[in-house]
């Protein structure tokens, strides 16, 4: 089967900085996939490169099997981008908005689609509404249907829920994974690392412009061994012998990087012997989180 993305020793340079260099990664049809680095990690450049925003400087990208510069009209027909930063035209309505882009890709009388897309972000009561009338909120849910009007089977969801209430965060992923369930191939990129961790089947990190990480998102749980012990002690002070497996503190817990479960008992141990009262305590396994820190800091050490 065609892959959704397929990028080959992709490269791209602005001036003195390297975006990309030499990133290969493929996307399989109808996956849930999660991009993932700190800014600067050359993610946006690379979605950039993708929706035909920016040309590499060396390398490939194809969308569904369409080169995404010698094949462009149909790339473009197969790929819905939901951008990061707010951008609207704040001279129309909402259905005005999706109708104008429809008629991007040649769509006429998509009202029907409009109508169910509008239904699913619940922006019904908005479809009349002038966009510059709208909330942060609002404006974020049209983005998400701008991106779906012309029914692309490729969705990449650059930070969408960035500056969202909860509730608006929920609906929206309600309704991405039903599209993923229906076909679609969804690729999110998130600083909530806890979505990518709930979401999505496989993960890739990038760092500098290359892929540090590409796997399925429970291999690179299970390759973390260890636990982290959260307590809360009066006085609210470690002892010296633990100091030095502190992390930094977790929602007025003292967090402890313990190399495995049975080390616990040695942990709260050392608590009492210097006397120290543990209050509280909670025994969590290192999350997604932990892993792109260690796989992160892995990569700057082996530079």
């Amino acid at each position: 089967m065609t892959p959704a993305i397929e990028v080959s020793g992709l490269g791209k340079r602005y001036g003195g900085v390297q975006a990309l260099d030499g990133v290969d990664l493929e996307v399989a049809q109808g996956e849930f996939f999660a991009l993932l680095g700190p800014n600067g990690a050359g993610k946006t450049t690379l979605i950039s490169i993708l929706a035909g925003l920016a040309r590499p400087d060396r390398g490939e990208a194809r969308v569904m099997g369409h080169h995404v510069v010698r094949d462009y009209r149909a790339a473009r027909r197969a790929l819905g981008v939901v951008p990061q930063e707010l951008v609207f035209d704040p001279f129309f309505t909402v259905r005005e908005t999706l109708r104008i882009q429809s008629g991007y890709f040649g769509l006429t009388h998509n009202d029907a689609w409009i109508d169910e897309i509008l239904d699913h972000l619940d922006l019904t009561a908005k479809a009349n509404a002038n966009m510059r009338t709208l909330s942060g909120g609002m404006k974020r849910r049209v983005l998400v249907a701008q991106a779906l009007v012309h029914r692309p089977p490729v969705i990449i969801l650059d930070e969408p829920t960035a500056g969202v209430d909860v509730e608006l965060r929920q609906g929206l992923w309600a309704f991405i994974r039903r599209l993923n369930q229906a076909g679609h191939t969804i690729v999110l990129t998130t600083h909530y690392l806890e979505e990518a961790e709930t979401l999505c089947s496989r993960v890739a990190m990038l760092k500098s412009g290359r892929v540090v990480a590409l796997d399925t998102t429970a291999n690179l749980l299970a390759g973390l061994s260890g636990v982290h012990l959260k307590v809360r002690l009066e006085p609210d002070r470690l002892p010296e012998a633990l100091r030095a497996r502190a992390l930094p503190v977790s929602g007025g817990l003292q967090v402890i990087a313990l190399e495995r479960a049975a080390l616990v008992a040695d942990a709260l141990a050392a608590l009492r012997a210097e006397g120290i009262q543990v209050l509280d305590v909670q025994l969590e396994q290192p999350d997604l989180e932990e892993a792109f820190l260690r796989l992160v800091g892995r990569e700057e050490r082996a530079a």
